[in-house]
């Protein structure tokens, strides 16, 4: 059985994480992609707020489908995560506590976790439909124009992930590569 863990504690137990173990999250998450982290820069830039706080916040690199009627939201599946890559040191510097996506990261992102005693959470991917059924509800919180790419707060529960870089800088990407 996995451990389950709540994001409001990020700061506790992400350092406790293991790459390659496998968890269930429940609690507040953010959802930016490309298009929003540009956005997200320009702000940082301009010296303006972003649009969530990010001390000790989660990033899921995703974008829902549209909603059945009655459903919170439609396929939910990770995006890659290398896109955000540009922008995602910054942001731990800032007090990211983890993200959430799918695929490698950059030595500079590896670094920024282990600096900052962060962690990247691994979604399945191909799955978007089964993880939909782990997020309870769905607002739209900034640059609603981005359509699908829009800031969203999210609740997670018992969301399905796996520790794909922990605060040491262990890679599940790179076991075995030798």
């Amino acid at each position: 059985m996995s451990a389950r863990f709540d994001t409001k504690d990020i700061r506790n137990w992400a350092p406790m994480l293991r790459a390659g173990e496998e968890l269930l999250l429940s609690g507040t998450v953010y959802t930016a992609r490309d298009a929003a982290h540009k956005r997200m820069a320009a702000l940082l830039a301009a010296n303006k707020p972003l649009p969530f706080p990010l001390d000790g916040a989660a990033i899921y690199y995703a974008g829902p489908t549209p909603a059945r009627v009655g459903a919170v939201c439609g396929s939910f599946g990770p995006t890659t995560s290398g896109r955000m890559d540009a922008f995602a040191p910054a942001l731990y510097d800032l007090g990211l506590g983890a993200t959430i996506g799918k695929g490698n990261r950059s030595a500079a992102v590896v670094d920024a976790i282990r600096r900052n005693r962060a962690v990247y959470l691994v979604a399945i991917g191909g799955a978007g439909a089964i993880a939909a059924r782990h997020i309870t509800s769905l607002e739209e919180i900034a640059f609603p124009e981005l359509g699908c790419e829009s800031v969203k707060r999210l609740t997670f529960c018992d969301f399905p992930l796996v520790v794909g870089i922990d605060c040491a800088g262990n890679n599940v990407y790179e076991f075995g590569k030798d």
